[in-house]
């Protein structure tokens, strides 16, 4: 954990030196105007600083936590606080709840002085915090409730599973993610999100005909088309599409529709996203986190009844969810492996919508578009190559104009 670390820094290291570079890359030079790069160049400076601090502070108390056993210290006191609420201490779905009321307690106290300054200080000082103290509170206040409700049957579900899983555990364990997967995508847009922001139908106009056009012309089957108030709480702007089968909903974000100058750069925009539906990369990706999960359930099976490693980690007893936290520590190699991996194939799956978008007569309207959602958001312009190898999940702004641009090239 502590080699991970010292590696990523080692990578946020070279990343906040090319935020210092004085001047943009040679593509953007006339693309995206001084005034912007400055702005751009002095947000990325103060979230790279924030990002310095926030990470030593989470590997301090993240090594704390292990290297003085607070873990099971805490799972130990956690029995105490159901004997007091009048209930089984040894019922290990009642012990592990009152576990985690306190994992999240302690979570929210210690992120919440991050959270504050990274949204009224950092985000307000560069113009895209819109949200009131008062709305951030009811927020994380919406986010306990929702975690309350949602979590302790999803937990007290895992544990049943793998006290009676027998020698299938890893499959019903999948089975019973699948399932929850397909629930949540379903239910978040529908229940969840409305929560947290407003979505409003796009009204009649040239833009939602467009869209409208475009869709149809793919044989998307679009049912929906919302507009949600992402406004209210930050000008970054976004959008993004939900659903299954016949069901398909498109979402922008208003701030989106106000930073783009015409209809057909949010159209253009569009049609990468609904690129990347007709080339099957979500259900691709969605097909490889099925896969991972199983061989995650897989390996947790191997280690769930093993003494040795309960105990090098403090435990006298193997609770199903310590199992679930400490293998999740001891594989944390691993993930960054696969994540890097993912990330490979997310943009090389970006680089494959953004010539779907080409091919249907937007590669102009979509470079613009591109640049114009890199100026308003202020984005990095210069990114080091080992950085953002490593990290971003969509190629910077100069790749993909470049991948943009290849072709006419060679047309010509």
């Amino acid at each position: 954990m502590i080699l991970t670390y010292f590696f990523e820094t080692y990578l946020d290291l070279r990343q906040h030196a090319a935020h210092k570079l004085p001047s943009l890359p040679k593509t953007l030079v006339g693309v995206i105007s001084n005034e912007k790069f400055e702005k751009s160049r002095a947000y990325s400076l103060d979230k790279s600083h924030f990002h310095f601090v926030h990470e030593f502070v989470t590997i301090l108390m993240d090594s704390g936590i292990l290297f003085f056993r607070v873990l099971p210290w805490f799972w130990k006191k956690s029995a105490d606080f159901v004997v007091l609420a009048g209930l089984n201490a040894d019922n290990e779905i009642l012990h592990t709840l009152a576990f985690l009321a306190g994992v999240m307690f302690w979570s929210q106290i210690t992120d919440l002085p991050f959270s504050l300054y990274s949204t009224f200080v950092i985000e307000a000082r560069h113009g895209f915090n819109k949200q009131t103290i008062w709305l951030f509170f009811r927020d994380m206040f919406k986010g306990i409730c929702i975690a309350l409700v949602l979590g302790p049957p999803i937990v007290s579900a895992i544990i049943f599973i793998v006290q009676k899983g027998g020698p299938y555990l890893a499959i019903y364990l999948w089975t019973f993610m699948f399932i929850l997967a397909i629930v949540m995508m379903t239910v978040y847009p529908i229940l969840i999100a409305p929560l947290f922001n407003k979505f409003t139908p796009l009204p009649e106009g040239e833009l939602r005909e467009k869209i409208e056009k475009l869709a149809a012309s793919l044989k998307f089957p679009l049912k929906k088309l919302f507009v949600v108030d992402g406004s209210t709480r930050s000008s970054h702007s976004n959008a993004y599409m939900y659903g299954f089968f016949k069901n398909k909903r498109i979402v922008l974000y208003d701030t989106l529709i106000q930073q783009c100058k015409n209809d057909e750069e949010i159209v253009a925009v569009l049609a990468h996203e609904l690129g990347h539906w007709k080339l099957n990369h979500t259900m691709y990706t969605f097909i490889a986190m099925q896969i991972l999960t199983l061989l995650q359930f897989g390996g947790y099976t191997l280690v769930r009844n093993s003494s040795d490693l309960f105990q090098s980690f403090g435990f006298d007893t193997q609770p199903v969810l310590i199992g679930l936290i400490i293998f999740q520590h001891t594989v944390m190699p691993l993930h960054h492996l696969v994540s890097f991996g993912l990330n490979l194939l997310s943009r090389s799956y970006e680089f494959q919508a953004d010539a779907f978008a080409k091919k249907l007569g937007y590669a102009a309207p979509l470079r613009a578009g591109l640049v114009k959602l890199q100026e308003e958001n202020l984005s990095a312009m210069n990114t080091d190559p080992w950085y953002s190898a490593y990290h971003y999940s969509h190629p910077p702004l100069v790749e993909r104009l470049a991948a943009l641009d290849e072709p006419d090239k060679k047309a010509d």
